[in-house]
């Protein structure tokens, strides 16, 4: 979809400043880079053309998605690999205004293929210093963990990040989560707070509102990825909107993994009109059909989103930010002079 084919709301959105601070990295491989990149090393996939890719695009479930979300990374092997992986996702954020923006990065996918941290962050390093110097790109990463695997092993990872400490700004929780409650790890996220990190998870996708709780209440955690669950618990409900408890949602991917059958139903401006802290986010753009922009079209194809909730929901992801009051001061103040002049 082209900006031409937006709404007015997301017209109008198009040129705001806008923050995205849910985003797997490796979700955001194009098809075309995945085929550049598997022919470079000679990795073996069953597909031999983009139209075949997005083709598998049509997941059943969180589980389908993360099968071929897997395979789609293990074709990242190099630092060059990394570097043009976070250039892309960064050229969308130029793009589409989102002037800063907090992705999730998940070293331990890269362990099978011998790949360790360090070759990952080299390549970011050298994107997001070009963003930062060529438009004054804003990024924070989060290290993300993976909770189908032994939190023994999460450990692991969390202390052979400690020499990178400095690249990040929090730590996460993802991928399939109905089998792996956040009850699972909370020695790593007594340990990550000791070290100083932000503590987001996901919870509320796929897992009961439950697991919401107690990623409140056993991780002590300050955000909530997805978290979209929580309309079905009214204690949760009025605990978040008490509290500012950011969730970090996203929309189009609800719809591709079926959290919810239609768009139509998706219930984020319910969440938003009962104040809670709500955001929209990409997710995985590659396989969910579209970045930032994108899904706050859906929104306002299918929902009906009004100016005031768009704006509202902006003015969220600025303060759902893993950032000094300062920083969010100025993200404030660019919005404020495109406000004016763009009523």
């Amino acid at each position: 979809m082209t900006e031409q084919q937006f709404g007015p709301v997301t017209q109008w959105l198009a040129g705001m400043p806008k923050a995205e601070l849910h985003l797997h990295i490796d979700g955001s491989l194009r098809a075309p880079r995945l085929l550049q990149l598997a022919a470079k090393h000679g990795v073996s996939l069953p597909y031999s053309s983009v139209e075949e890719v997005e083709a598998a695009y049509n997941f059943s479930d969180l589980q389908s998605f993360l099968d071929l979300y897997y395979l789609g990374a293990s074709v990242l092997r190099d630092a060059d690999d990394f570097y043009l992986l976070m250039k892309d996702y960064l050229e969308v954020c130029r793009v589409q205004n989102i002037v800063h923006c907090e992705i999730m990065v998940e070293p331990q996918t890269y362990l099978p293929q011998g790949v360790d941290l360090g070759v990952v962050l080299e390549g970011f390093d050298r994107a997001i210093a070009e963003a930062k110097s060529g438009w004054g790109q804003s990024v924070g990463l989060i290290l993300s963990f993976l909770r189908h695997l032994p939190e023994a092993e999460c450990l692991e990872m969390l202390t052979a990040a400690d020499p990178y400490r400095a690249h990040f700004c929090a730590i996460g929780l993802a991928s399939a989560e109905r089998d792996f409650p956040p009850a699972n790890f909370q020695t790593l996220y007594r340990e990550a707070a000791k070290r100083g990190y932000a503590l987001t998870a996901h919870a509320g996708e796929e897992g009961p509102p439950s697991f919401i709780h107690d990623a409140l209440q056993l991780l002590s955690v300050a955000r909530i990825d997805h978290g979209v669950r929580a309309i079905e618990d009214e204690y949760l409900l009025n605990q978040l909107a008490a509290d500012r408890l950011p969730l970090t949602v996203c929309p189009l991917s609800n719809v591709r993994l079926c959290v919810y059958d239609d768009m139509s139903q998706h219930r984020i401006l319910d969440l938003l009109d009962r104040g809670l802290c709500v955001t929209v986010n990409s997710d995985d753009p590659a396989y969910f059909g579209g970045d930032l922009l994108e899904n706050f079209a859906a929104l306002e194809t299918d929902l009906s989103m009004s100016k005031e909730q768009a704006l509202l929901l902006v003015r969220n992801s600025f303060e759902a930010a893993f950032l000094q009051n300062e920083e969010k001061n100025l993200l404030e103040k660019q919005l404020q002079d495109y406000l004016a002049r763009n009523p």
